[in-house]
């Protein structure tokens, strides 16, 4: 399992990464393999509002299914489109690839609730 040291963590298991005053979000590592083979993901649109708590996507798995959660406000400005034919990426590269969605919101990656690295692994107990 890998976590990355540059990412900022959620309680609900997503990554977030701001670059250039957008915010990307993706599941951790540990996330997806919690979730086991993902085989669809569904995206909100481009342009679509999000609150904080809102669903940015629903990842369908063998196992289960689940919701990925903005932890932040704002507009949906880009959503990864090679997980449309590929969803696979989210197992195989969670933090490359496999990112789902960028939001772009007047808020600062700063104030919301997060953990580091080494809080969100004390989190899973790792």
């Amino acid at each position: 399992m890998e976590i990355l040291d540059n990412l900022v963590y959620t309680k609900d298991h997503e990554w977030l990464r701001e670059e250039d005053g957008k915010i990307y979000i993706g599941i951790t590592d540990f996330a997806q393999g919690e979730l086991g083979d993902i085989i669809f993901l569904e995206a909100h649109a481009v342009g679509d509002s999000v609150e904080i708590g809102g669903s940015v996507a629903t990842i369908e798995a063998v196992k289960t299914v689940a919701d990925v959660y903005s932890p932040i406000a704002g507009k949906i400005v880009e959503v990864n489109a090679l997980l449309e034919e590929q969803p696979e990426l989210i197992n195989t590269e969670p933090y490359g690839d496999g990112w789902i969605a960028c939001i772009e919101s007047s808020t600062s990656i700063d104030s919301i609730e997060k953990l580091t690295s080494q809080e969100y692994l004390n989190f899973i107990g790792k």
